[in-house]
């Protein structure tokens, strides 16, 4: 696994309110991800809380944890992040969870694609292995030619580009020849 860096390091981020750091290896948001072979995986915008209460169900977002008012924002920010960036228009893919699925329309990139391999699996690890296989394979069989998003959980990301992420953070990754996955860069949490 490589380091991270920086995603960007344009004046964006004074607008934004986004401390930006420099780093001689650092690569933007836009130029990364319109690079064959890279994709972002983001952590949906803030959601007062941690998970989602007894009973919850996918198909009711008022039995969910949704996004906060300053989520909303948020979700909105990140979305301007990629258009200052030069990416207009993405292929997203979003979990299932409506906190997700509302970030992904909130940034206005394109149409959302809803894939349960991003969903949340929790702490059970039969279904944790065999969702990161499936999620694994169908990201190795992704055609990474145009800028491509997946919004999903921490847990998700922690576990597949082995760094923690915050909420709202767009952490950028490399599909390398052989398969493997590495990290190119990170963007932190947009305000």
């Amino acid at each position: 696994m490589t380091t991270g860096t920086p995603i960007s390091r344009r004046s964006l981020g004074a607008l934004l309110g986004v401390p930006f750091v420099a780093s001689a290896a650092a690569a933007d948001v836009g130029s990364a991800l319109r690079t064959a072979g890279h994709f972002a995986l983001i952590r949906h915008a803030a959601a007062p809380g941690t998970l989602d209460p007894p009973g919850f169900r996918l198909d009711d977002c008022t039995t969910q944890r949704n996004l906060s008012a300053g989520g909303r924002t948020q979700a909105m920010r990140m979305g301007d992040l990629f258009r200052a960036n030069g990416i207009a228009a993405a292929r997203i893919y979003s979990s299932q969870w409506c906190r997700c699925l509302d970030t992904a329309m909130l940034m206005r990139l394109g149409d959302v694609t809803q894939r349960p391999l991003l969903n949340y699996f929790g702490r059970d690890p039969e279904r944790r292995a065999k969702q990161l296989a499936d999620l694994r394979a169908w990201i190795a069989r992704l055609e990474l030619v145009q800028p491509t998003i997946l919004m999903t959980h921490q847990l998700v990301i922690t576990t597949v580009a082995e760094v923690p992420a915050g909420d709202g953070e767009i952490v950028v990754m490399r599909r390398e020849a052989d398969g493997k996955l590495t990290l190119q860069g990170r963007q932190p949490t947009v305000r």
